[in-house]
């Protein structure tokens, strides 16, 4: 069953489920035991994995839509196009072990990489930036897609990902360095403009649409692109604002100093970013996994990885 995320958004949503499989990928290559409880994960994901109908979100066009409803059809009709975070779902619809829900590399290049914002190629701050919005848009576009698709020496036609990813990264760090507007606390270890919760509601941060609010999983899922400088927010979140913004669940999702602020809400989309992508910076171990999956491995040379 669905629990509505909106009134029209009560049904399939294909770029949630592409980060469940790509997690249950990984957990499939992981538990590679013969004993009966790994067997039946292994199987379980096995079961599920082929039968996602990718092909039947591009309602016979080129090009991924994100929702469908049984109730609300194609009411909300968004069509997927690059750069953000959802380059996963087009890997992982290319990469379909099921010929029959599978979708055609034209689907990707025509649809994912056609749009206004896909192919930038500026500098900002020093750093050139080669695809999506100018100053990167938000930290989780570089984030949530590469928790298992490994960046490192990933290639395609328009971009070097972990050049995308890094240079995304040092944008949004020296612009909360540089903290044109003059926001409380910002600096060398405080920063991270991403998604999450805010003083008055929810909004999704950037360099260009920046109130104030830093969100540790910003710069905490950043581990691998800029270690030094995530370290240092780490032990300033930590050691600094403490019990402020740590409670049992890990640091909460988001403050806001110049509003006086705290988060009190912890969101599992942003807690669970920081636990994968520190993990891949020590061991790559995630990466590792989710790159190892053979049908991956013929998906990515589909598309000219």
């Amino acid at each position: 069953k669905t629990i509505p995320f909106s009134r029209k958004d009560d049904g399939a949503d294909l770029v949630e489920t592409s980060y469940l499989f790509q997690g249950l990928l990984c957990a499939r290559q992981y538990f590679n035991g013969n004993d009966a409880v790994e067997r039946e994960l292994r199987n379980r994901i096995q079961w599920m994995w082929p039968d996602i109908e990718w092909n039947w979100f591009t309602q016979g066009q080129e090009v991924l839509y994100w929702h469908w409803s049984p109730n609300n059809g194609w009411a909300m009709n968004f069509p997927v196009r690059g750069f953000n975070e959802c380059l996963i779902m087009y890997i992982l619809a290319a990469s379909s072990p099921n010929e029959k829900y599978q979708v055609s590399s034209d689907v990707y290049h025509r649809g994912w990489a056609e749009s206004i914002f896909f192919k930038n190629g500026k500098e900002f701050y020093g750093f050139k930036l080669p695809l999506g919005f100018d100053y990167g848009g938000p930290l989780f576009f570089s984030q949530y897609s590469f928790l298992g698709l490994d960046p490192r020496g990933l290639k395609d036609r328009y971009a070097d990902y972990w050049e995308q990813n890094k240079n995304h990264t040092l944008i949004n760090y020296a612009y909360c360095v540089d903290n044109p507007k003059a926001f409380k606390g910002y600096g060398q270890n405080c920063w991270g403009l991403t998604a999450s919760d805010t003083y008055d509601g929810y909004n999704a941060f950037s360099p260009t649409n920046d109130f104030g609010t830093i969100t540790p999983t910003a710069a905490l899922s950043a581990f691998p692109y800029t270690p030094d400088y995530s370290m240092k927010a780490l032990k300033h979140f930590y050691f600094d604002l403490g019990d402020k913004i740590w409670s049992e669940y890990g640091f909460t999702d988001a403050f806001n100093e110049t509003k006086n602020w705290y988060a009190a809400s912890h969101l599992a989309i942003d807690q669970g970013p920081i636990v994968a992508m520190i993990e891949n910076y020590r061991t790559g171990l995630i990466w590792k996994l989710f790159m190892s999956c053979p049908e991956i491995k013929t998906g990515l040379k589909k598309l000219d990885f």
